[in-house]
């Protein structure tokens, strides 16, 4: 029985790293940079996997951006008009300034000392800057409109000189000790494009999109000559001297280069016999007919040689990146850095190491899972929209807008896929395909044309030449567009799913139907059989998923949960669990048994179009709208053994932490709590500590011994105990503790002692007052009994005090001066008002038993408040008081009522009246 997973992990991931721009390979040739909208992508060349960006969060674009020579800083210029120095490799910003220009920078270049940088700017002015000095040195005027490219020359005589193109076709020489312009040069009839320089500097190239390619002679800035090349150049590349090329058919006596441009291909040139002496015989990058906007189409932007990879790196419109080796020009590896929006993509090869990925696009991109080297693979002429793959991984088939199906054959032994033949048939877009099972005989089509065709499969077909695929059944399946089709596991059945809302279940021999599934509120995307059991799983546009039972076609379950449409759907765990992507960019995993969600995974930002699991059913691939690619990765058993391996860690800590505290060990024991994060087990350690003899001095020692980062632990823990008053007295030892031993300088270093004080002030005021107002009523209960004893009349009285010595005994008086009076004349005096009140209650009650002592008439009434007198005659005073407050009580009871009585009379009188 499989087990049922509950989590997955991104272990691979591709996303978007090239939209446009300028690209730069490190010195030694480790790094690639690439523009990204507002950030720079460093890329590993080896791994192909992003390594840092770098750029402000903040939403600005970056126009340019240029690495030093000594790889040391990237300069960026983006769309606000501010340049940024960065040390790219510890991803710092440096520095900030304006670039005065009144436009966006959109050519660079710095000197080979990596000192001076050149700023050409759309506002037609071109700005040196000193980096070291940070200050700008040169502004030169004189361009008309957008300057397209700065190059710094070293000239003959040794003075630093700046070369310049613009919008204007003209080349300009300043010469920087000056600011003059000491050369105007007209080789060109249109944009250029491109300067470069010989090794010795006596040469120089320009190339333009009017077709040609001028040298010039450095030392008297004049063309020497004019090569036509016969296509628009983006870019032009030397190729070094001094080097062999018998494959390029390069000899040693002249200078050649490469140029690159609308034609999609690198072609070799020598410079002194002005012939091309070489072409690639395929193209690297060439745009569709109808997407062509005239001659200004360019499907090569950019070319250079690297080398420290002896490689020439080629950038197409399509945001291709390739190397070609500089020797044969032979391809060697190919990034893709957009997909736009990926519509499809099915795991390939025999052990699932490549992905076939459909964008939106006619081209089948191929990328190599542990590298994301890609191949491009040209054949439809329009969008290919639905990808599926054989079960041996090495064939595939493909459906497009262009109304045909191809069959492709991948061979991983020599790393390449050719198309074995093409299916034509239906008129409108092909939406989906299905591969058979079992074998690979047929294939299985459902178009906009409402059509479902099942072709025969051919393996007859040799690897140069295409062959012709037949479709034997062809019926009108649906009222609307066939969104998916899927075949079954033993290649008996074919499935469905349309925008009309329903599913159909067809037999794979003569597509007669079999049955129809509705339920839907609206169109279905994906269909699904499991590869257990006789079912099947819809998703649809209503944000449900369903499983129909093939036997009756009912529908046995319903999951809800997705809040939008459900794009893909997916049997997982040998039919025990569900896979469904949707719309809002998430992924959740299903059980069926219960019908619950048991895992949300958020990565995509928009809707995800394609998921796949791979054979072993470990690893699946998600990739969508939002250009970017993940191979998931099943962590469930990881994540069980990693809890129960904490579970038992955790144990043994615990039982370590008793074995300590029954050995009164308290240094470790409150170590070993504050590790593990239990506040209440340090509190309790620390109440043990403090019941001993000599406790506040050992958990003085105990608390200086701790590390910063347990002191700031236990602190953390105080200010949770302070909230209970039953525990404020131990927090109020630590605080204090921490406070007297550590001064303020290395407290301010504790990383949560401001929010640990923040806490610690509004309950520890709150204790204080608390302490006060019981101090106060402690005081007052006091001194009342006090003056409740004298007015009993007994000048001294006797007050057992409670301490070490139960049998110790005080005498407590109250002179004239209102003061309570021990034995010892140790006098205890009230404070303030309530002092004052104190005494003037006792001289009012010496007043009282004055009078009640004085002899009169009813002296043998008189009471006596002896210490001797008998118990009786005292019961007998409390039974007189006891029933003179029981007849005042009933007295003012009567009255109370006679006066109610009254007001309602009043009231009766006025309301007749």
């Amino acid at each position: 029985m499989a087990q049922l997973k509950s989590n997955f992990a991104i272990l691979n991931k591709f996303e978007a790293f090239y939209t446009g721009g300028n690209v730069q390979i490190s010195n030694d040739g480790v790094y690639m940079f690439c523009g990204c909208g507002n950030k720079v992508q460093v890329l590993e060349l080896q791994t192909g996997k992003l390594h840092l960006s770098i750029g402000q969060e903040e939403d600005e674009e970056i126009t340019r951006f240029s690495l030093t020579p000594d790889n040391q800083y990237l300069i960026t210029a983006t769309q606000h008009l501010l340049l940024r120095q960065w040390n790219w490799r510890e991803k710092i910003l440096i520095r900030t300034w304006k670039a005065i220009h009144v436009a966006p920078v959109v050519s660079m270049a710095f000197d080979s000392t990596s000192t001076l940088l050149a700023t050409g700017s759309a506002d037609s002015t071109i700005k040196i800057w000193d980096i070291d000095k940070q200050y700008c040195t040169h502004n030169l005027k004189g361009h008309h409109g957008i300057i397209s490219v700065v190059a710094f020359h070293h000239a003959v005589s040794q003075e630093l000189r700046l070369f310049s193109a613009g919008e204007d076709y003209k080349v300009r020489v300043w010469n920087l000790q000056n600011s003059q312009c000491i050369a105007l040069v007209e080789a060109h009839y249109s944009l250029v494009t491109s300067l470069l320089f010989s090794e010795d500097g006596s040469t120089v190239f320009s190339s333009g999109r009017d077709g040609i390619v001028a040298v010039w002679e450095a030392s008297s800035l004049t063309v020497k000559k004019t090569i036509p090349v016969f296509e628009n150049v983006e870019s032009l590349v030397l190729l070094p001297e001094g080097c062999d090329f018998p494959d390029l058919n390069v000899s040693q006596d002249a200078v050649h280069f490469i140029t690159a441009g609308s034609k999609g291909v690198l072609r070799v040139w020598n410079s002194k016999s002005s012939r091309c002496v070489y072409g690639q015989d395929g193209t690297v990058a060439v745009a569709e007919p109808e997407k062509k906007a005239g001659d200004q189409e360019q499907n090569i932007t950019q070319s250079f040689y690297s080398k420290s990879l002896n490689a020439i790196i080629v950038v197409t419109f399509d945001h291709n990146i390739s190397l070609f080796d500089v020797h044969t020009l032979s391809l060697n590896k190919q990034f893709s850095g957009y997909n736009d929006e990926i519509l499809d993509s099915q795991f390939c090869g025999k052990s699932d190491s490549h992905v076939a990925v459909a964008t939106n696009s006619p081209k089948l991109k191929v990328f190599r899972l542990d590298t994301w080297d890609c191949m491009i693979l040209s054949g439809h002429t329009d969008i290919i929209m639905s990808i599926s793959v054989f079960n041996n991984g090495r064939h595939f088939v493909t459906g497009s807008k262009d109304n045909t199906i191809r069959l492709w054959q991948f061979s991983e032994e020599s790393n390449s896929i050719s198309c074995m033949a093409v299916g034509q048939g239906h008129t409108h877009a092909v939406l989906s395909v299905s591969f058979s099972k079992v074998k690979s005989s047929f294939v299985v089509s459902g178009s906009q044309d409402c059509t479902l065709k099942l072709w025969d499969v051919s393996h007859d077909t040799g690897p140069d030449s295409t062959g012709v695929l037949h479709a034997r059944y062809t019926e009108k399946a649906h009222d609307k567009d066939i969104n998916s089709v899927a075949v079954s596991p033993n290649d008996r059945f074919v499935a469905t799913g349309s925008q009309d809302k329903t599913a159909k279940l067809w037999t794979a021999k003569g597509l007669s139907l079999v049955g129809v599934m509705r339920g839907h509120k609206r169109g279905i995307w994906c269909v699904q059989f499991s590869s257990v059991d006789q079912c099947l799983a819809t998703s649809s546009g209503d944000g449900t998923i369903k499983i129909w039972a093939l036997t009756d076609f009912s529908c046995v379950k319903t999951f809800e949960g997705h809040d939008c449409s459900v794009l893909r759907v997916s049997f997982l765990s040998r039919g025990m669990q569900l896979l469904s992507s949707g719309s809002d960019g998430l992924i959740k995993l299903w059980t069926i048994k219960t019908n619950e969600c048991v895992k949300t995974l958020d990565h995509h930002e928009d809707k995800i179009w394609a998921l796949a699991v791979n054979k072993t059913e470990g690893h699946f691939l998600s990739a969508g709208a939002d250009s970017s690619i993940a191979v998931w990765e099943d962590v469930s058993q990881k994540e069980l053994d990693e809890s129960l391996k904490k579970r038992e860690e955790f144990i043994l800590q615990e039982q370590e932490l008793s074995n300590l505290i029954q050995q009164k060990k308290y240094l470790k024991a409150l170590s070993l709590a504050i590790t593990l994060e239990q506040p209440f087990r340090v509190l309790t350690i620390i109440k043990e500590v403090l019941t001993e003899t000599d406790g506040r001095d050992k958990l003085e020692t105990t608390l200086g011994k701790l590390r910063q980062d347990q002191i700031d632990a236990v602190l953390r823990f105080a200010a949770l105990w302070n909230t209970n008053s039953k525990n404020c007295h131990e927090a109020q030892f630590v605080l204090s503790t921490v406070l007297r031993t550590y001064p303020s300088v290395e407290l301010r270093k504790f990383p949560n002692i401001r929010s640990t004080l923040e806490a610690f002030i509004p309950y520890t005021e709150r204790h204080l007052q608390r302490m006060g107002h019981l101090l106060q009523q402690s005081m007052f209960l006091e001194f009342t009994w006090q003056c409740m004893k004298s007015v009993s009349g007994g000048s001294v009285n006797t007050y057992e005090t409670h301490g070490e010595s139960s049998e110790l005994k005080q005498e407590w008086t109250i002179d004239k001066n209102g003061s309570i009076v021990n034995e010892d004349t140790t006098t205890i005096e009230p404070e303030g008002e309530l002092a004052g009140s104190l005494s003037s209650q006792v001289v009012g009650k010496r007043k009282e038993k004055s009078q009640l002592t004085t002899p009169g008439k009813n002296d043998s009434k008189n009471l006596s408040y002896d210490k001797e007198e008998s118990p009786r005659k005292k019961q007998k005073l409390k039974d007189q008081v006891s029933t003179k407050q029981i007849k005042d009580s009933d007295k003012s009871v009567k009255f109370s009522k006679k006066q109610n009585k009254q007001r309602k009379s009043k009231k009766t009188k006025l309301g007749r009246g």
